[in-house]
C-alpha cells in the first residue's frame, strides 16, 4: 500500500498545461501556492482496532491511542495551523493514520511483534471502557500481565516496512 499524497487538485497537469482546473501548471486551486511535490514518508503510524467494537468505541480508542504516540514522537508532530485570519490552530500529525481492524487474535499477535521490534507503541485494553481517569487508565493496565491484557486497540509508530509487518493480518477499517 502506497503512502504517497498526491498534494496537486487533479494529479498532474492535462494537455493543455493546467492542472485540469483551468490554472497554469503548478497553482493550486484557490491558494495561489505552488503545487507541493507527492510526499512519501520512511515511517508509518498506524491504528489497528479490534473488529468488535461499537462505533463510539472505535473513536474513542484511536483518539486515545495517537494521542500517545504525538507525545512520546514528537517528530510525528507538524507545525500549528493558521487560518487566514491569522488565527492560530493546534499542530497535527505531519503524516497520514492508518486505521486498521482485526480480530481479537490478530490484535495480540500484532502486539506482540511490535514488542519484539521495540516500536514505539501504545495500548488501550476492554478495561479502560470502565475507569474514567489517566490515573485510573494506568492502574488498569499496570494490574495485569502483558500476556493477559485485552487489547482492543494498538497504535504504533515506526519505519514502514517494520509497521507493515507489524501489522500483518489487519485489514483496511470499514
Amino acid at each position: 500500500m502506497s503512502n504517497e499524497t498526491d498534494m496537486s487538485p487533479s494529479g498532474g497537469n492535462d494537455a493543455s498545461g493546467t492542472t485540469g482546473t483551468g490554472l497554469p501548471g503548478g497553482v493550486v486551486s484557490g491558494t495561489g501556492l505552488p503545487e507541493a511535490s507527492p510526499v512519501r514518508f520512511d515511517t508509518k503510524i498506524t491504528v489497528v482496532l479490534r473488529d468488535d467494537l461499537e462505533p463510539w468505541q472505535r473513536l474513542n480508542v484511536t483518539a486515545f491511542l495517537v494521542s500517545g504516540l504525538g507525545t512520546a514522537v514528537p517528530e510525528v508532530v507538524g507545525e500549528p495551523y493558521e487560518d487566514a485570519d491569522g488565527v492560530a490552530y493546534l499542530p497535527m500529525f505531519r503524516q497520514p493514520v492508518l486505521v486498521l481492524e482485526a480480530s481479537k487474535e490478530t490484535l495480540t499477535a500484532a502486539h506482540g511483534r511490535a514488542l519484539s521490534r521495540a516500536l514505539p507503541r501504545a495500548v488501550f485494553t476492554s478495561d479502560l471502557f470502565a475507569t474514567g481517569n489517566d490515573r485510573d487508565n494506568r492502574a488498569a493496565v499496570r494490574a495485569v500481565p502483558t500476556g493477559g491484557l485485552d487489547l482492543v486497540g494498538l497504535a504504533v509508530h515506526g519505519p514502514r516496512n517494520a509497521v507493515d509487518k507489524v501489522v500483518k493480518g489487519a485489514r483496511m477499517h470499514p
